[in-house]
This record gives C-alpha cells, sequence and structure tokens, in this order.
C-alpha cells in the first residue's frame, strides 16, 4: 500500500515519522509545499487550492490513501478534499482532539497553531463540544523558526515565553500543538509551561486513527518530495526522520 502525506512545509514529517513507525511495511510519498510556506497566513481559498494541488501531484504518484499532515489545510480543505478523491483522507485537527480529551483533568485545554487554524476554529468547536473550555493563542513565529533550525538557545525560548506567558496562566492542563511544525518546539514549550500541563502533538493520534483502512504491506520505501529547498532543508529532515534522506523538487501545480 502507498499513502500520501502532505504538509505545507517540513512539519508534517513528524507524522510521516510517526507512520513509518507504525506501519513499516508501507510505501510512503510525502509533499512539503515549501515555495509557498506557511499556509498560516493564507485565506481559506487560497488554502484549499494549495492543498488541491497537493493532492493531484500525490494522486498522480499512485498513492490508496491521504493524510493532510497540514493543521491548516485540515482545518480549512478536509471537507473539499473528502469530496474530491477517489482515496480515503484524514486530517490531524480531530486525532489531536481525542488525545487532548483524553488527557484534560480540568477540561481546560490550549492550542496553539497558525493564525488561519485559530481562526478557523476547527479545534475550538471539537472541543467545546465535548464540554471542555478552550484558551486559544495564534503563534506565527513557531514556523519560521523551525523552518530556519532555530529550535533551541535564546531567541526560540524569547518567543515561546512571548506568546505562550498568557496561556500559562490560564490554568489550562492539555496544551495541542496545532502545527506539524511545532513538536520540534516542544521541549521549549514544555519547559516553559511546567510538569502540570500536558504539550500534545497529534502524530501518533493520526497514526492511530488511520489503522483500519491501512493495508500492511509494501515494499517499506519513502520518497521525500519539495517545492523548493532552502540551505537548513537536508538538516531538518534528518533531524525530523532521525536519518538523512534524498529529496526531489517539483513545481505545482502539475498535470496528471
Amino acid at each position: 500500500m502507498k499513502i500520501g502525506v502532505f504538509d505545507s512545509g517540513v512539519g508534517g514529517l513528524t507524522v510521516l515519522k510517526a507512520l513509518r513507525e507504525r506501519y513499516p511495511e508501507v510505501d510512503f510519498v510525502y509533499l512539503g509545499d515549501t515555495a509557498r510556506v506557511p499556509y498560516g497566513n493564507r485565506s481559506p481559498q487560497t488554502v484549499i487550492r494549495y492543498s488541491l494541488e497537493c493532492v493531484e501531484f500525490l494522486m498522480g504518484e499512485g498513492v490508496e490513501l491521504v493524510v493532510v499532515a497540514c493543521n491548516t489545510a485540515s482545518s480549512y480543505a478536509l471537507e473539499v478534499l473528502e469530496e474530491t478523491l477517489p482515496v480515503p483522507v484524514f486530517g490531524v485537527v480531530e486525532p489531536g482532539v481525542k488525545c487532548a480529551l483524553k488527557t484534560t483533568k480540568n477540561k481546560k485545554v490550549g492550542v496553539v497553531g497558525t493564525r488561519a487554524t485559530v481562526s478557523s476554529g476547527a479545534y475550538k468547536r471539537l472541543l467545546e463540544k465535548e464540554g471542555a473550555e478552550v484558551f486559544q493563542k495564534a503563534c506565527p513565529l513557531f514556523v519560521p523558526l523551525v523552518e530556519e533550525g532555530l529550535i533551541e538557545g535564546e531567541i526560540p525560548k524569547r518567543v515561546v515565553a512571548y506568546y505562550l506567558e498568557d496561556l500559562k496562566e490560564s490554568g489550562i492542563d492539555t496544551l495541542i500543538l496545532g502545527c506539524t511544525h511545532y513538536p520540534l518546539l516542544k521541549p521549549l514549550i514544555e519547559d516553559f509551561m511546567g510538569p502540570q500541563v500536558k504539550v500534545i502533538d497529534s502524530a501518533q493520534s493520526t497514526a492511530l486513527e488511520i489503522e483500519a483502512h491501512v493495508l500492511r504491506e509494501g515494499s517499506a520505501s519513502f520518497e521525500l518530495y519539495f517545492t523548493d529547498e532552502s540551505p537548513s532543508l537536508g538538516f531538518l529532515i534528518e533531524l525530523l526522520l532521525g536519518e538523512p534522506a534524498e529529496y526531489k523538487r517539483v513545481s505545482l501545480p502539475c498535470k496528471v
């Protein structure tokens, strides 16, 4: 079986890693739309268009299931993709919410994400539906930090503190990282928030969510494609996957 995964950049590699660990027999194709990252500052219409172009490429590679690793695309484009594609499609929002609801003790849950993800209210609606009190915060500088490889040191520490100060005082006991880039900053976020706050990323939850649809057969291969490459791309691939990997550059939109 071949599974396609796409994200606006490299952050979705955290999801790819979790999927590969759970389904080592399966083949994967990953597309990072690094030429247009971040999606979080785009309009919903643009996010939908970009997402359709990404899945067009993945379908051309013969994938049989699609995971939308981008939280912004999951928030705005998932319904359109479900209606458009002839294969199962999964986002990362709902699995993250399910995990947070199982984790929280006081029903106070924080959500950090891009401006678009927070504005969409996707996490907020699902959490409040189950009786949780939700505290949201857009953190637009987190993605550029990760894309530049600035995941430790004084600069990211100050940015984390700047964005999360209010959430730290809100009384939440669970915090959802509503962007696949953010797990790279998880150690800094956990350190700032303290041991009383459980930090959730949706990679593992998403891997569990798709299990009923996965055929455990393939050659255990994976292919990486990006729409642009930065000087730090190779470093970030190795950091996120735990191993160096070759990749190819592609242009979107493409003709299938």
